[in-house]
């Protein structure tokens, strides 16, 4: 059933989702193309899960509409599932059944053929690290490997849309970033991959995003076209002690004009609109504290720069 417009691997159009006085999504509508890593990306409670559970077909939504691989996500819930792959955030792993049943049972539900799921399962345990650990129990794996595990049973029927909602939340930086190798090869077999994420960082990845906050989308575009929707650039400081010197900026940032501060490891984002005046701000309310300043240089803004700043204008702030 594609309708005008719904040729993509996800069309959403105007979705909106409440439960009872909750209003979850408000009016949400985004297109993500084949072979596209689009990635949805905000704090818990934004409404990620919601939409999700809306694209797998799970959900319907309260008003508006989607389409999965061409299929509208109510009227022909069957078809989006066998179409889509869905990684819940606590994926159906079984922890008794080792590797190869988990991989099995999955192939099993989606009636693939034996010779197929051999070569999938042979194909999928190589690249994602795992043929070493044929024969051990899902329970027994550390959170990145059933991460791993999880993606691989979701792609043991070769879907046309990939659904991963929040897949490294909780994983080491080590298995995020092998996590996020594997969905880069899959871009390339033309495979649509929809990822929520509440880490910030990821969102850089991606090669188109929506911001999501409180059930609306605060910008969409690519990363380089949502850093630009900050209209102006950020401060970075570098002072010791990092922790000392971000709270002291903050404590003063309505006073002195910032419109943001931010901590990145051991470098502190100051935003407004005025870097000159900034600096001299910097430098006062530091010097003041006893922290010393080992640099200041201006950069361009970071997707959570834009974010906080995007939430700030939300409230009116």
């Amino acid at each position: 059933m594609t309708g005008p417009g719904a040729s993509g691997a996800i069309v959403c159009r105007s979705v909106s989702r409440v439960f009872g006085k909750l209003e979850a999504l408000k009016d949400i509508s985004f297109e993500v193309e084949k072979g596209e890593l689009f990635g949805l990306v905000g704090p818990d409670g934004a409404g990620k899960t919601t939409m999700m559970r809306i694209l797998a077909s799970i959900l319907k939504p309260t008003s508006g509409e989607a389409f999965v691989a061409g299929c509208h996500t109510v009227k022909e819930a069957a078809l989006v599932q066998d179409r889509t792959g869905y990684m819940s955030q606590r994926f159906g792993l079984y922890p008794d059944l080792t590797v190869e049943e988990n991989l099995g049972f999955y192939a099993d539900i989606y009636s693939v053929s034996k010779p197929d799921r051999e070569a999938r399962q042979k194909r999928f345990l190589e690249f994602s690290g795992l043929a070493p650990f044929l024969k051990r129990r899902a329970g027994n794996l550390s959170g990145g490997m059933k991460q791993k595990l999880g993606l691989c049973c979701a792609l043991i029927h070769t879907p046309e849309v990939l659904l991963l909602d929040e897949p490294t939340n909780g994983v080491d930086p080590v298995s995020r970033r092998d996590f996020w190798k594997i969905l880069y090869g899959l871009l390339g077999e033309g495979v649509a991959i929809f990822v929520s994420t509440s880490y910030l960082d990821e969102a850089e990845r991606c090669g188109k995003l929506a911001l999501l906050n409180k059930g609306s989308i605060l910008a969409l575009g690519t990363p380089d076209e949502v850093k630009k929707l900050l209209g102006h650039d950020i401060l970075e400081v570098i002072a010791e002690p990092d922790r000392e010197a971000a709270a002291a900026l903050k404590a003063s940032a309505e006073s002195s004009g910032f419109s943001s501060v931010i901590l990145f490891g051991d470098r502190i984002h100051v935003a407004s609109d005025d870097m000159a005046a900034s600096r001299a701000e910097v430098k006062k309310i530091l010097e003041r504290k006893n922290i010393r300043i080992i640099s200041t240089r201006v950069v361009g803004p970071s997707i959570e720069d834009v974010f906080v700043e995007a939430v700030r204008g939300e409230k009116g702030q």
